[in-house]
């Protein structure tokens, strides 16, 4: 396998919640959470490509190790990026375009085949559109530089430039949506004091910035908007309380975790003003996959009259893709249910987990859930925000987008 880890700290987890009492916390914990630029932290890429004496790298951030320690795989081939993938050592959809264009600059700099390394990562994960769509992006720029000088290093160049402007690209999209994203909140909750429910991850650690529906939470605690942050801990593999709660404290949010069937009873008590989730695909017609989990809480936030907002790039959305019906939703090993994982505990299962489950007891384990259009508030992206949902409208953005780009 092409990858070997490390071991390289480069900041303490500090931690914003209050102790456990009785009642609401909004109190204790936003005294405790720090708002303004002042509170950001030092960047820690999920990614990144680097050329050291040996030869060029794509060192990634391994996400399955969070938050108990920060350990980085060193991928020096393309099966090992496929493994991350697949692994979740890396995840989340901005993210896995990003890193798809990656794996092909790399196999085109070390010799490697880059039709094969362009198939083998792009089918690595088969719900999340941008994976595929960072594959092709660097294996066309490869290709078309080939084509005009028959030159392999120049083709190799060209590909790890692609992945750049893609990286750089995210990077600046994640700004315009956490913008465009506030100023909805602003205009379906005016007043501030935003108590947002998000489920799964959606930031820094999915991005070239500072992620999606986080990266809209960040800006409303940045100013000074956000009352509180209400996490999902997302089961099965706890995307929610491993890393958003991670990134949640980093950042001084006010932050409180749940149990994801929790979420029912907060939305009765009225402590939900709106959620905020991320995209794996959207589909023509506007249907979000997205973690499993998410439509629920869409039909939750449905019922009790709350914003349903997904916000996601435009890469995200898929014209070949007509509906949701469409939507190939990944299947994961049930291991991932029967057991429980933790870099820090004995192991015991097939799976490399704790067993909670009888031996021989079978999962259901799908990775994503279809979210209908008419379930979504609106749709938040770099280019602005679409609402309500409807073919015509994400078509009429995708385009308008293109025409801008062209110019």
């Amino acid at each position: 396998m092409g990858w070997s880890q490390g071991y390289r700290p480069r900041y303490a987890l500090d931690t914003f919640n209050c102790p456990a009492c009785t009642g609401q916390t909004d109190r204790m914990a936003d005294q405790q959470a720090r708002t303004g630029e002042d509170s950001k932290p030092t960047e820690t890429p999920a990614i990144r490509w680097e050329e050291p004496p040996e030869g060029p790298v794509l060192v990634l951030l391994d996400q399955t190790r969070l938050p108990a320690e920060e350990v980085e795989l060193v991928c020096t081939d393309a099966s090992a990026l496929v493994e991350a993938i697949r692994s979740l050592a890396v995840r989340g959809a901005p993210v896995l375009g990003i890193a798809g264009a990656y794996g092909v600059a790399l196999a085109a700099a070390r010799g490697f085949d880059v039709d094969e390394a362009a198939n083998a990562l792009a089918g690595a994960r088969p719900t999340a559109v941008n994976l595929g769509l960072g594959v092709r992006r660097a294996r066309a720029a490869h290709r078309a530089e080939f084509a005009r000088s028959g030159d392999e290093g120049r083709a190799a160049a060209a590909a790890l430039a692609a992945a750049r402007a893609l990286h750089e690209e995210d990077r600046a999209a994640s700004a315009r949506m956490a913008a465009h994203g506030l100023a909805l909140l602003g205009e379906l909750l005016p007043g501030g004091g935003h108590r947002i429910l998000t489920h799964c991850n959606t930031g820094a650690l999915v991005s070239g910035g500072e992620g999606t529906a986080f990266a809209v939470a960040l800006a409303a605690h940045r100013a000074g908007e956000l009352r509180r942050l209400w996490v999902d801990e997302t089961r099965p593999l706890l995307q929610g309380a491993r890393l958003t709660a991670y990134e949640a404290a980093r950042n001084g949010m006010a932050y409180t975790l749940l149990t994801d069937n929790a979420a029912g009873s907060l939305f009765a008590s009225g402590e939900v003003d709106a959620v905020l989730i991320g995209a794996d695909r959207i589909a023509a017609d506007g249907s979000v996959a997205n973690k499993v989990g998410s439509y629920p809480l869409a039909v939750l936030a449905r019922y009790h009259h709350v914003p349903f907002i997904v916000v996601a790039p435009l890469t995200t959305v898929d014209p070949q893709t007509p509906d949701g019906a469409s939507i190939e939703v990944e299947q994961r090993p049930g291991y991932e249910v029967t057991e429980i994982t933790s870099p820090q505990a004995a192991v015991a299962g097939a799976g490399g987990g704790i067993p909670v489950a009888p031996l021989g007891t079978q999962a259901y384990n799908p990775a994503f859930d279809v979210t209908p259009p008419e379930l979504v508030t609106a749709i938040v992206t770099e280019e602005g925000a679409v609402s309500p949902v409807t073919a015509e409208a994400l078509a009429e953005l995708c385009a308008r987008s293109r025409q801008v780009t062209i110019s």
